[in-house]
Parts: structure tokens; sequence; C-alpha cells
């Protein structure tokens, strides 16, 4: 077996206990190479039969032995171009994995809208000028209702979090995926409009498929409660841009807690930077220092797997995009 290894943003280092463990699991007579990014993958992607790091058109074309391919990011979406997605390589990933640092992105940015932490921080001393006009408007969770879009791994850590502040929790899923975590049950994606009529806070946890892409356009936000809040830590694309800052404008959408949007980077002249209820992170929730070696462990979980047959962990339906 010839496995190569690219570092990247979520794998930035390999360790030489990482490497051995690696080695351990792909058996004594396994190559591995360990690669500092695409540029130095491209010499020696033609021989490798597994590849733990990312994909491109170009890298994929060279790679003619390749069998099976483990991702380094949790949104696959940027692996599936047709020659990939249709081809009979497999591919796995982080699903389930990343969940908890997504989620504790997500409830940061959650209070310091409802809190008003963030306004807080950009008056410094000028906050206490305005003290009573913040405390009017502060909000608290407990008793809201959270909507939950997208239930799997992130979905399921955001309810966690969620109930701990006292929050009731509502789910829809395009699959038809068990309650848990305090969701007592989770409604098909038809029922969209239902959880959103009844939500105070919507979490959009769900991946980048065809059926995502700009499902929050002006009639989903037209269906949200009045004043209820949007967080987003998944993909930007989830949500039209246009449909966004018209819904902030009419003061019918509370406010926007957002890691990703629907581009990136956000340009200092878009009229999201504007809105004092919208808190934004630059795509930094992904970051753990959890992150990288819970992948390791998973990628060599699965290359035991690989090499008695049996099925792999994390495995991706390429053609269903997640």
């Amino acid at each position: 077996m010839n496995v190569l290894v690219m570092k990247g943003l979520t794998l930035p280092e390999v360790t030489e206990d990482d490497l051995a463990h690696i080695q351990d699991a792909a058996g004594a007579d396994a190559l591995v190479t360990v690669v500092d990014g695409m540029r130095e993958a491209f010499p020696v992607v033609p021989d490798c039969d597994v590849l733990l790091g990312f994909l491109t058109p170009k890298l994929f074309e060279a790679a003619t032995a390749l069998q099976w391919v483990h991702a380094t990011a949790s949104g696959v979406d940027g692996f599936l171009f047709p020659a990939f997605r249709d081809s009979k390589v497999l591919l796995t990933g982080e699903k389930g994995l990343v969940g908890g640092h997504l989620a504790d992105t997500g409830f940061g940015l959650l209070l310091a809208i409802t809190r008003r932490i963030a306004e807080a921080i950009r008056l410094g001393p000028a906050g206490w000028d305005v003290r009573e006009d913040m405390r009017r408007v502060e909000i608290e969770l407990d008793g809201l209702v959270m909507g939950i879009v997208g239930f799997g791994g992130t979905g399921r850590a955001m309810a966690r979090r969620a109930g701990a502040f006292g929050m009731r929790c509502l789910a829809i899923d395009e699959m038809p995926v068990p309650a848990s975590d305090g969701v007592e049950e989770v409604w098909p994606a038809a029922r969209l409009d239902d959880l959103l009529n009844v939500s105070d806070v919507v979490a959009i946890c769900c991946p980048l498929t065809k059926a995502t892409t700009g499902l929050f356009d002006d009639a989903a936000f037209a269906a949200m409660k009045p004043g209820a809040i949007l967080v987003n830590v998944t993909r930007g694309e989830v949500v039209n841009g246009d449909a966004l800052v018209r819904a902030l404008e009419s003061g019918r959408l509370g406010g926007a807690a957002l890691d990703v949007v629907p581009i990136e980077p956000l340009p200092a002249e878009h009229p999201l930077w504007r809105f004092p209820t919208v808190v934004m992170t630059p795509h930094t929730a992904g970051a753990s220092q959890l992150r990288g070696p819970r992948n390791l462990q998973r990628f060599c979980e699965n290359l035991r797997r690989y090499r008695s047959g049996q099925e792999l962990v994390g495995l991706v339906d390429k053609q269903a995009g997640f």
C-alpha cells in the first residue's frame, strides 16, 4: 500500500509519533509519504493508493492508482467535482468529529448578540454611556426555541449546548436520522417552514449540497419568526446573501451570528458589516487543538479496516454530497 499524507490548514503538522501510528495501521510493508502541500504532492501522487488530505481535479487526474481519499475537511463539497464524484474512488472524512468546536463558536457568536457582548467590546469605555440601553435589549436564552437545520454531528452538538442553556430544540434533516441530545423528534426537510415559524434561533448545521445551496432565500426569511436570530457555522452558500441583507434591513431578522458567509473573504464595503446585530468571525470555527489528532485517529482506524476489507468509518455518499 502506498499512502500519501498531505499537511494543510486542518493538519498543520505530522509528528514522528503520528507517522509511527500511520505506519503501524497501514502495515509494515506500506510506503507512507508526508508532503507539505499540493505542490509537493504532484510528483508522488501517481503511485498513491490512499490519500489523506485534499484533492483538486488536476491532482486527481495525476493520481492514476488512487483507491481511497480521506479528507482533511469537514465539508466535502470542494472534493465533489464530476470526475471524482462519478469515480469508484472511496471518500471518507471527519463526519461527526467537528461538531463540538463549530458549536462552541456558534454559541459564542449567539451570546455576543443576545447578551450584547459584541456591542460592549466595540464600544469599549463608551459602553458605560449606553449601559441602560444595552440592558433593555439583552435576551436570555432560557425558554427560547432553537430550530436546527441539519441534525448531524454539528446539529447534535448545538442541541446539547442549547439544552444546557434551557432552550427547547427542534430539528429537521434530509435523512431519517434518530432524535437525540434533547431533540424529541427530527422532522423531514419538507417541514422547514414549520421549524422556521416557531424558532427564536435558527442554527444552520447542514452540509452544502444541491438541495441546501441558497436554501435560506427571501421565502425562508419571510417564514421565520419575527425577530429571530440566524446562526451559521457550516457553509455560507446555504444562505442567499442578498436575501439575508434584505431580511436584516426590514427588521424581520433580529440578528445573524456568522462564521461563514456567501462571499469569502467578505469585502469591507459589504452591507453585512454595518448591522450592529450581525457578528462574524472569519471562517475560524473549524479550528481546534483536537481536530487534527481526532482525524488522524479515524484515518488510522480506517487504514486497518481498509486492509481487512471492513466498511470504513465516516464514509461519504459522493452523489448525495455528504
